[in-house]
């Protein structure tokens, strides 16, 4: 390796360090005040319209219901807790509100807490999960203490009468009941809300042009760090029109009709579907407002106004689970979930790679299916890397050769181009025709590169977001995870930049990313294929050396599942690329090898000597 080499990494790198604690000490803290700041403002906005609420929640009254079906009647400060539990899920309820206050998923554990993932986090007195505030988002949760009655094993319903005043100061009394029901082998439950009038005014339930607003949780579980730049909280809609709303999470409204609306993490999500969504509002709240060191994602549906005297029951089916397409597509045929909802479009909520999907389900297929056979998604991976690289194999070895063509017709090229410079449609005429001549296609160099760099894209998309790949294990004690980057050795002790950077963990696989990509890189010079100009020779130092060391800094944390993938493949690639410099060693020789132009006398004498 020269001297200018090793400035130039010595350069790339102190550039590379330079700019991450620029980032972590100048950019940052700048983010941070901005995003104060506009916190502030938000706050500000938020207690006016917060006033105006309470100034219409002043006309709301309540008084524990009297209706001969509730006959556990409670002291009215008196809280309680109720649990249902299925083979799914656990459920805490509480009476204040008739609201969820736990709800953990049995199957998938939290590698933090050692119990099932909590879908209900972040939880205090004044914002509860499925918890009602009358009229629009803005307003109050409901913080009395309804009447509790569990129906059976997998029901439960809260109920209690509220009294509410008319422009004119004229009270009337309505009737608020909640049920929820579960069923065996479902991560969807039913919610039905119950509004009757309790005397015959017919006034409904209309609360500043709406009737009750309903929230999904303040926050998903596993606990979410916004740090984590792999991690992610999305606001997802799926419109009545079919196209699929997907935000970053914000403290901000949204106008959607929609059939469904939720939110989601990276491998769960929670999803309301309202059975009648033309009686909803198509201003949808998200609310990310930041509760000690913990930021809420919270979405807030607001349905219409209720008029006439009628009792109305409006029903939502609600998904709480993991963000699966196993389990998100059983909503769609109504043979596939005890619901028998069909035609549900929960896997709408999937985070798919938009016009590469169908890349992405072939290759999640791909590597379902070689786990069932070696039933560990590390070894799979390995397996599906190799069989990638054979596949894309024979392209390779043709962009190999097609280069040195390349090289062959450099001055024939150069003629074409001077004779041709200032005629450009004879130029691209004259080219095609030496392309053709000699049987190469410009494309095919292209074509790998091009392949790569799709399945590159969609792999990252899939090992990013695969469901299965969540605490899948490769080698226990190294990679535990694949889903998250390696490590070897953590520490709690945060260290400026370092912490930043790191994550507190040191990680070996990037190292190992970094060492093959630079061997494949110089096997790659070693088969000539790089040029001798100034200018590829300064390609090639880029290529070789300085673009590893930027992947190292920018993919520390990726998910170790992709780094094994990279890995894998920079080491068959370094084999395939010897076997590819033997070709191209004997391609070029036959190029090489000088031509013998007989004359015929000599031909003559030769017939002659032979005779005799």
């Amino acid at each position: 390796m020269d001297k200018n080499t090793i400035w130039a990494i010595l350069l790339s790198s102190v550039v590379v360090i330079a700019s991450t604690i620029i980032e972590f000490t100048v950019v940052m803290p700048r983010q941070q005040a901005k995003m104060q700041a506009q916190a502030i403002e938000a706050q500000a906005e938020a207690a006016e319209k917060a006033a105006i609420a309470e100034e219409q929640s002043k006309a709301i009254t309540a008084t524990l219901s009297s209706s001969d079906e509730i006959s556990n009647s409670l002291n009215e400060n008196e809280v309680k807790e109720y649990t249902i539990t299925t083979d799914k899920v656990k459920v805490v309820f509480t009476n204040k509100g008739g609201d969820i206050v736990s709800y953990q998923l049995l199957e998938h554990l939290d590698k933090d807490t050692g119990l099932g993932v909590e879908m209900v986090d972040n939880v205090t007195e004044y914002n509860r999960a499925f918890a009602l505030s009358f009229g629009n988002a803005e307003t109050s949760v409901l913080n009395e203490v309804f009447t509790a009655k569990q129906i059976d094993d997998n029901s439960i319903g809260f109920y209690r009468t509220y009294s509410i005043k008319d422009d004119l100061g004229n009270p009337h009394k309505f009737y608020l009941a909640k049920l929820y029901t579960f069923k065996p082998g479902e991560y969807v439950f039913k919610l039905d809300i119950t509004v009757r009038p309790e005397d015959d005014t017919g006034y409904g339930l209309n609360v500043g042009g709406a009737s009750y607003t309903i929230r999904t949780s303040p926050q998903i579980g596993p606990h979410y760090n916004k740090k984590n730049r792999y991690d992610v909280r999305q606001y997802l809609a799926l419109g009545t029109n079919n196209k699929k709303v997907k935000k970053a999470f914000g403290d901000k409204y949204y106008s959607t009709q929609y059939q469904w609306a939720g939110v989601a993490g990276k491998y769960f999500t929670m999803l309301i579907k309202p059975v009648s969504p033309l009686t909803m509002s198509d201003s949808v709240k998200c609310s990310a407002s930041k509760v000690g060191e913990n930021e809420n994602s919270q979405v807030m549906l607001t349905r219409s106004a209720i008029t006439g005297g009628n009792t109305i029951t409006d029903e939502y089916y609600v998904y709480v689970g993991p963000r699966s397409e196993n389990e998100l597509i059983k909503y769609n045929s109504n043979d596939k979930n005890t619901w028998g909802l069909v035609n549900a479009k929960f896997n709408n909520a999937l985070d798919s790679s938009g016009i590469f999907f169908p890349i992405e389900v072939a290759l999640k297929w791909a590597i379902g299916f070689i786990n069932k056979l070696v039933h560990n998604w590390g070894v799979s991976i390995i397996i599906l890397t190799i069989i990638l690289k054979f596949l894309l194999f024979p392209l390779n070895k043709k962009q190999a050769v097609g280069s040195i063509k390349m090289q062959e017709l450099q001055p024939q090229m150069q003629a074409i181009q001077d004779k041709y410079k200032n005629d450009q449609q004879k130029l691209a005429e004259e080219t095609q025709k030496l392309y053709k001549k000699i049987g190469y296609n410009p494309m095919t160099g292209c074509l790998p590169m091009i392949l790569q760099m799709i399945i590159l894209i969609t792999l990252y998309r899939v090992f990013n977001n695969y469901f299965d790949f969540r605490g899948a294990s490769f080698i226990p004690g190294w990679i535990d995870d694949l889903s998250v980057g390696d490590s070897i050795w953590s520490w709690e002790k945060q260290i400026p930049v370092i912490t930043g950077f790191t994550m507190n963990n040191l990680r070996i696989l990037p190292f190992v990313y970094v060492g093959t990509q630079i061997l494949n890189g110089k096997i790659t010079q070693y088969g000539g294929t790089t040029g001798n100009s100034a200018q590829q020779k300064q390609m090639t130092l880029m290529m070789t050396y300085i673009m590893p060391i930027m992947f190292f800094f920018m993919f520390y944390n990726v998910p170790s599942g992709l780094l094994i993938y990279w890995v894998v493949s920079n080491i068959f690639q370094v084999g395939q690329q010897i076997v590819i410099n033997k070709v191209m060693k004997k391609e070029r020789s036959k190029s090489e090898k000088p031509v013998v132009v007989k004359n015929k006398a000599s031909e003559t004498k030769a017939k002659k000597s032979k005779r005799n």
